[in-house]
């Protein structure tokens, strides 16, 4: 039995090594960067879907990752913090916006630099910004605005059959009593 035991540690160990140098490689080739950049912070009013470590891009190209994200305590807004690749000079009326990467996916910070001859400073705020759109709360509003046309036209079409009801109901009746029916003409 001791020779059995030193197989399955031997194994054991095996996978333990082949196990770390896999997370080595994925950790080593996952495209997160440490702190290497300047900051700036932008304030917005809804940041749905947007988390710490997302991207930051410009022209979809991966230029910085949000460090924080918090409320300010005053005004409500969420004030995000993301670092920026050193060397990249943005113009003070740079725009943030936070960008949907798909239907299902994550939300990221697309910059879009402007034309200011003065540039940003480490700790300044973008002070033109626009927020997440909820997916959710557009496909709601989408969705009431079809139905209450759709309730609006049923309802004009009801009243218009219960006219043509009433008057197969009086044709009827005028059969019924007696009364003669034109004969249609061609």
């Amino acid at each position: 039995m001791g020779r059995h035991g030193v197989a399955e540690v031997l194994t054991g160990a095996i996978v333990l090594v082949v196990a770390l140098a896999f997370l080595a490689f994925a950790v080593a080739h996952s495209g997160r960067t440490a702190g290497s950049g300047y900051t700036l912070q932008a304030r917005f009013d809804r940041i749905d879907g947007l988390n710490i470590g997302g991207d930051v891009r410009i022209a979809g190209v991966k230029v910085g990752t949000v460090t924080d994200e918090y409320i300010d305590p005053k005004t409500f807004s969420a004030v995000v913090t993301l670092s920026v690749r050193n060397g990249l000079e943005l113009p003070k009326d740079t725009g943030a916006s936070i960008t949907s990467e798909s239907l299902l996916g994550g939300k990221y910070i697309s910059l879009s630099p402007g034309g200011d001859e003065t540039n940003l400073k480490p700790g300044q705020m973008i002070t033109i910004t626009q927020s997440s759109v909820s997916l959710e709360e557009l496909l709601g509003k989408f969705i009431f605005s079809v139905t209450s046309l759709n309730g609006g036209k049923s309802g004009q079409g009801q009243q218009g059959g219960d006219q043509s009801q009433g008057s197969a109901q009086q044709g009827a009746q005028g059969s019924a009593g007696g009364g003669a029916l034109a004969p249609l003409s061609k």
